[in-house]
């Protein structure tokens, strides 16, 4: 299981990566191998600010569908249109190419209430 050192994670599986006040959020190597293959993901959220913990979109997988939630609130700026047409994207690729938003973060000291690397890696077991 890939879990990149130079990530924050969140207790609902999605990762981060914060660059200055824009993160990108996506879920994490462990939460697409739960799922399995993934058929589809909604965001419908573009454009919009959202609290922390706040449901952003839906991700669809073959037996089951997931909320995703936002890890640290601020406004939606962008969605990745890839994973409309190439939602297997986020199966081959969590932390690369099958990202799903990038955030304006509202509130910067949120980002100390995310896991690290090693704290996610204990919660994964």
């Amino acid at each position: 299981m890939n879990i990149p050192a130079n990530l924050k994670y969140t207790k609902d599986h999605e990762w981060v990566k914060i660059e200055g006040d824009i993160v990108t959020v996506g879920v994490t190597d462990f939460a697409q191998s739960e799922l399995g293959d993934i058929v589809f993901v909604e965001v419908e959220t573009e454009g919009e600010t959202l609290d922390q913990e706040e449901v952003f979109g839906t991700i669809e997988a073959v037996k089951t569908v997931s909320d995703l939630f936002m890890p640290l609130g601020g406004e939606i700026v962008e969605f990745n249109t890839e994973i409309e047409a190439n939602p297997e994207l986020v199966n081959t690729d969590p932390y690369g190419a099958g990202w799903m938003v990038k955030v304006k973060i509202s509130d910067a000291s949120q980002v100390e209430e995310l896991l690290d690397a090693e704290a996610y890696t204990a919660l994964v077991g």
